[in-house]
């Protein structure tokens, strides 16, 4: 009986350690360090998500700032029109726009009539800067 535990203890141990083993390799994933070209679009994709400082992302402080840049933008032009709107009604009246030449402040414009309607002309005499507007149907 001793012989038969001493020989169940060696074949056990025996047993536990032949362990077979294999050689580990590494192989990047970045194609910048060797890896495969494919990861490469994979890669940027993960990326790009992760980027928290785009601009394009919904919730960021970034997009916050331009649509208070763009709320601004919307009330200055809207003040801008209705400042033109009461410059022209002074200058015009309750009327219509008749030819003829009108200065405002470095504005020239020069109105004509034209085939089938009024043919403005604006020279910013500062800048040089020089713009045509064609009303139709005005008589």
């Amino acid at each position: 009986m001793k012989l038969f535990y001493t020989t169940t203890i060696l074949f056990l141990s025996a047993v536990g350690f032949s362990v077979n083993g294999q050689q580990l390799v590494y192989k990047p994933i970045n194609p910048a360090f060797g890896g495969d070209t494919f990861n490469y679009q994979w890669l940027l994709s993960s990326a790009a998500a992760q980027n928290q400082f785009d601009n394009n992302i919904g919730g960021s402080s970034l997009s916050n700032l331009n649509s208070l840049s763009s709320f601004t933008d919307s009330l200055n032009r809207q003040l801008l029109s209705q400042l033109s709107t009461k410059l022209f009604g002074n200058q015009f009246g309750d009327g219509e726009l008749k030819p003829g030449t009108y200065v405002f402040g470095s504005m020239y414009l020069e109105v004509t009539q034209a085939n089938g309607g009024l043919l403005i002309k604006i020279l910013n005499t500062s800048t040089g800067e020089q713009s045509e507007i064609i009303i139709p149907g005005q008589n």
